[in-house]
């Protein structure tokens, strides 16, 4: 048998330099360096980490009653907008709605002129306010409302009291004061919302309700009734009583408080 040589032939010897000539070359070569990016800004390292975790921190050992209020709107922050220093925001959302509760009543649109909040951190916002009115709500449920009228204010004031336009709102009751159902009958301008005793009324036969709750706001945030807001409530009443409706109040909710009627003796 001929003897057969153990050397590549020439071509592929040529091509196992040049291989090996590529490869040196590149670990021979700097690295190069990257570019930072706007993610890179983002790493842990950022300031305001250190800060979230001592906000954290003090609220878990603490409480809510160590932090202030633009504190609390900071911590909710923290998960709405995750990759931004939040305090600032919190701070400038109080300063522009002068309250916790009031940045919680804001319109949407009024919040997103607050810079670093935008239409999606408005919805949360409106969201977390929306459960704390049915929160309020719920304890309204299968109660007597007459017997539990702090809470019935309590509800209507974080329902109310941060609206931009008048709210017209009826509480209808059972015969046992119970509530049967709470609903809006009506929005109208800054000073004037439009109501009609016969529809009040009728709504009430609707459902069966033997008493009824009128509510609503004024925008001003001085919660002293109106001359129109009085003759409208004895119409109501008076419209209501042969039907064998009961109004039991009237009550006018504004930013710093409330008015009730019949605690002032004007019906």
């Amino acid at each position: 048998m001929a003897n057969r040589s153990a050397s590549p032939p020439d071509d592929q010897a040529s091509f196992i330099e040049d291989e090996r000539g590529f490869f040196a070359e590149q670990l021979s070569k700097p690295k190069a360096i990257r570019k930072s990016t706007a993610l890179d800004k983002e790493e842990p390292s950022a300031h305001y980490y250190g800060h979230r975790e001592r906000l954290r921190t003090k609220y878990r050992d603490h409480g809510d009653t160590a932090l202030a209020d633009y504190e609390v709107l900071e911590l909710l922050l923290f998960r709405l907008i995750p990759q931004r220093d939040t305090k600032p925001i919190a701070k400038a959302l109080i300063d522009r709605f002068g309250t916790l509760a009031g940045v919680f009543g804001a319109p949407p649109a009024l919040l997103q002129e607050v810079k670093g909040v935008g239409e999606a951190v408005a919805l949360d916002l409106k969201l977390v306010a929306t459960v704390g009115q049915r929160m309020l709500k719920s304890e309204l449920r299968g109660k007597q409302v007459l017997s539990s009228w702090s809470s019935v204010i309590d509800y209507c004031h974080a329902a109310m009291a941060y609206e931009s336009r008048e709210q017209f709102r009826i509480l209808f009751l059972d015969k046992r004061n119970a509530l049967i159902a709470d609903e809006v009958q009506g929005h109208g301008t800054v000073d004037h919302t439009p109501v009609y005793p016969r529809e009040v009324v009728r709504r009430a036969l609707e459902l069966s309700a033997t008493a009824i709750i009128l509510v609503h706001n004024h925008p001003s945030g001085d919660p002293t009734p109106s001359r129109a807001d009085i003759d409208m409530t004895k119409t109501i009443i008076d419209t209501a009583k042969p039907l064998g409706i009961t109004v039991h109040d009237h009550i006018i909710i504004g930013k710093d408080g409330h008015v009730s009627l019949k605690g002032l003796r004007l019906i």
